[in-house]
């Protein structure tokens, strides 16, 4: 394989092109949490653009300045106030804009290659292991463009404590939207701050800010996981009826009601037997719990966690804009024992899954919100007992919409930032209509387990790139 480092030749400041209306914006409860935590790294990979890779440099550099203008925050500074409160100072500061090369790397041969994630796409990110406290003297974003040898990768870098996944993945719909040619943006950012998680607690930090919540020099193996609709829909009859989809039952009318779930909701606008019918992303989260708790070998009396987070936007009542920009997460654990898990069938699991996730309404929000007021902290990220699985993004975030004006990604993929043992990541498979890739961070000895695990691996299929 060829060699796997970038070279970065050129790195510049990229400023809004014009200033901003806004002063200042406060760190909220679902935001100072995430000072601790690494900047989010996710990037898309595409084609060569039809025309030359300087031209595109230029497109990128122009159209980041016109997005930063709606997107203002990320072009700030985080500033620690003499009362404690943290807050962004729109100041106009502007984030990097690195441009990088990789001339021996080829899609197929060298990126999209069956098995673990090479390690050259971690080099496709800058702002490695960088801490998001690091924003009072750091970007608060960066992206780095990188040449290959028959395409490009954007990686987008932000700070944790400024945007969640929804925000993230706005700000870059956005970017590529402008760069495609659109003159007026089709979703404006909302940066209210009268909401819920508006707070007067204080969360102290030592001198020079907070340390990383867990080891980050572990041996670790990522992979991504591909399932069909067709599969998922198969964990979703067996999580609701506790029997396989048979040959009797495998026919279009039965997953063609299956596939009329959760899914497809958005922003809350959920059907009517949504709270009772155990949805399709839960069902594969409940299925990746059995698989990863068996890989692991544990005892069976060792307590087991299953930590989703989860968007309060449509939780809240009334509900925060759909576009609110910030962090507006919290963390939904569900804990089982390690044999009574594996004892019972999938539905056993997949509906505690259920319950807890139906559970967090506009009451558990806010006293989410109180409990941390009482006793402010920071995240805490990782697997300190090597028995929990932690699950982030989402499928329903719209990574494939970056279109950048030469057709959609080829894939996405993200950096070093934010990973450890049983750190997993779901993404939209780039068909669509219900498919997912799993990104699946494990210890070498666990993914080999994972990937002998008959029940898990029925469901996966491989993933066929254009």
């Amino acid at each position: 394989m060829p060699s796997s480092s970038a070279t970065v030749v050129s790195k510049c400041t990229i400023f809004p092109d014009r200033k901003s209306d806004i002063k200042a914006l406060k760190l909220s409860v679902s935001d100072i949490p995430m000072l601790s935590c690494q900047y989010i790294q996710k990037g898309v990979l595409l084609t060569s653009p039809p025309f030359s890779f300087d031209e595109l440099v230029d497109f990128l550099k122009q159209s980041l300045s016109t997005t930063l203008s709606h997107f203002p925050p990320l072009a700030g500074r985080l500033t620690t106030y003499p009362d404690g409160h943290v807050y962004i100072t729109c100041n106009d500061a502007g984030i990097d804009f690195l441009v990088a090369k990789s001339p021996e790397l080829s899609i197929h041969h060298d990126i999209l290659t069956p098995g673990d994630v090479p390690n050259s796409v971690k080099e496709f990110f800058t702002f490695d292991k960088t801490l998001s406290y690091s924003g009072h003297f750091k970007p608060i974003a960066a992206v780095k463009v990188t040449e290959l040898l028959d395409g490009v990768f954007i990686g987008c870098t932000v700070n944790h404590a400024v945007t969640d996944g929804t925000s993230f993945w706005h700000f870059f719909n956005t970017f590529a939207e402008i760069t495609k040619g659109a003159s007026k943006i089709s979703k404006s950012p909302d940066f209210c701050r009268n909401t819920v998680f508006n707070t007067q607690a204080v969360l102290k930090f030592p001198p020079g800010g907070p340390t990383v919540t867990f080891a980050g020099d572990e041996p670790l193996r990522e992979r991504v996981f591909h399932f069909s609709r067709e599969a998922i829909l198969k964990l979703k009859y067996r999580a609701n009826y506790g029997c396989l989809l048979t040959k009797q039952t495998n026919n279009s009318e039965v997953l063609g009601k299956l596939g009329n779930d959760s899914w497809k909701s958005v922003n809350g606008k959920l059907k009517h037997n949504n709270n009772t019918e155990i949805s399709s992303f839960q069902s594969l989260c409940a299925q990746l719990w059995r698989s990863v708790t068996r890989a692991r070998k544990l005892e069976q009396t060792k307590t087991t966690t299953f930590r989703m987070a989860v968007n309060c936007r449509h939780r809240l009542e009334p509900k925060l804009e759909p576009y609110y920009f910030g962090n507006a997460i919290q963390s939904i654990p569900t804990l089982a024992q390690a044999g009574e898990l594996l004892a019972k069938d999938l539905s056993w699991g997949a509906d505690m899954l259920h319950k807890n996730v139906v559970a967090h309404d506009d009451d558990t929000v806010r006293r989410g919100v109180e409990d941390w007021e009482m006793q402010p902290r920071l995240f805490p990220l990782g697997n300190p007992d090597g028995a929990s699985i932690t699950m982030g993004s989402s499928p329903r975030f719209p990574m494939y919409n970056n279109d950048f004006g030469w057709g959609r990604p080829l894939a996405v993929r993200s950096g070093r930032a934010n990973k450890f043992d049983g750190k997993i990541s779901a993404f939209p498979g780039r068909e669509g209509n219900g498919t997912v890739d799993l990104e699946v961070v494990l210890a070498p000895d666990t993914m080999a387990g994972l990937e002998n695990d008959a029940e898990f691996m029925q469901y996966v299929s491989e993933i066929v790139y254009e």
